[in-house]
């Protein structure tokens, strides 16, 4: 994350929460997000320094000026006329790590070698809250070369439960005992 979007991001955070808008700001911003990663065209198109920068503002107005936050759709047009559009994403990030360290939440990330079952996500993320003591927002992924088990990433932590992670720990153990 650049200087900028960190800036830029923590400014738009103040500003949410200082009008009450932090919780609906947030949700709006994933939203949007997700809209320019899906059409990188439309954020080039935004981009494009040979089309007027009344022109890109009037295209962000339309696009977003009914359905967005006011104060969104401002700092989307602010970034826009600053050419830091692309710096949108790492804003994002900024917003939702100042968000998250406000309101006591911590960002998760599960990776199991099969899809878990809502009751065992629903398990882990209460077992997770408990060791931390933070609200967690859980993320969840497979990926079948973990053979079994589930491995979380948290805060920064690795916690390691899966198949693979147990047989590679073994096969260090065996190799240091070999040397």
């Amino acid at each position: 994350m650049t200087q900028a979007a960190r800036v830029y991001g923590e400014s738009m955070y103040e500003l949410a929460l200082s009008e009450g808008l932090s919780g609906e700001i947030l949700e709006e911003m994933k939203v949007i997000r997700r809209l320019f990663q899906e059409n990188p065209d439309y954020v080039h198109l935004l981009s494009e320094s040979s089309i007027p920068g009344n022109e890109r503002i009037d295209l962000i107005e339309t696009a977003f000026g009914k359905q967005a936050e006011r104060y969104l759709v401002n700092f989307i047009k602010l970034l826009c006329e600053k050419n830091l559009l692309r710096e949108f994403g790492g804003c994002c990030d900024e917003y939702l790590r100042r968000y998250n360290q406000d309101n006591g939440i911590a960002e998760a990330t599960a990776t199991s070698a099969v899809p878990l079952t809502e009751a065992q996500a629903e398990a882990l993320k209460q077992k997770l809250e408990k060791l931390s003591g933070k609200k967690i927002s859980l993320s969840l992924k497979t990926n079948p070369s973990l053979l079994g088990g589930v491995r979380v990433e948290l805060e920064g932590k690795e916690l390691d439960g899966t198949v693979k992670g147990r047989l590679d720990g073994l096969s260090r153990k065996l190799d240091s005992l070999t040397l």
